[in-house]
């Protein structure tokens, strides 16, 4: 593959340690607290095994040799209902502003459409206006409380899509 080529593609397990890197360096660019959040998640650091389920999937945004980004669908842990779980979307600053993010979206929420769910959930932080802007874009609503337990309790913004 050419250094400048980007591709998104399915988690390998040679990413997992590249994907933690890259999600926990943007948690940190953007003064996301350590705890209740996506980074002190154990799945960070086994994201394919994490992912390498029925109804789940994560895609990993590759450069050359390097992951700048990411995003996975997963049941919603801890409901009841058929909604799926838009999770630990994150890009590196070189992978924004590209057009990435919503090509992201199309793969993650198609992939939930074809596994069957009715809704997808996400949690986000109320800062991450960019990333908020996307969710809306692709047809996300705001609700005014969490749903399941993602045990992410420092995130304040819910957010619901029909599928």
């Amino acid at each position: 593959m050419c250094k400048d080529t980007i591709v998104i593609r399915e988690i390998e397990l040679r990413d997992n340690p590249k994907i933690a890197k890259a999600i926990r360096s943007v948690l940190i660019e953007f003064g996301v607290p350590k705890v209740g959040t996506a980074y002190e998640d154990k799945a960070l650091d086994c994201m394919t095994e994490t992912y390498d389920m029925p109804r789940k999937v994560y895609f990993v945004v590759e450069k050359g040799n390097e992951i700048i980004g990411g995003a996975g669908i997963s049941p919603l842990n801890n409901y009841e209902g058929n909604v799926c779980e838009l999770q630990k979307m994150y890009f590196m600053p070189e992978a924004r502003g590209k057009g990435l993010g919503t090509k992201m979206m199309e793969k993650c929420l198609d992939f939930a459409k074809q596994a069957g769910f009715d809704k997808c959930y996400l949690e986000t932080m109320p800062y991450m206006d960019d990333a908020r802007k996307l969710y809306k874009k692709v047809g996300f609503e705001f609700i005014d409380k969490p749903m399941g337990d993602t045990g992410h309790y420092s995130c304040t913004v819910w957010m619901i899509k029909d599928l």
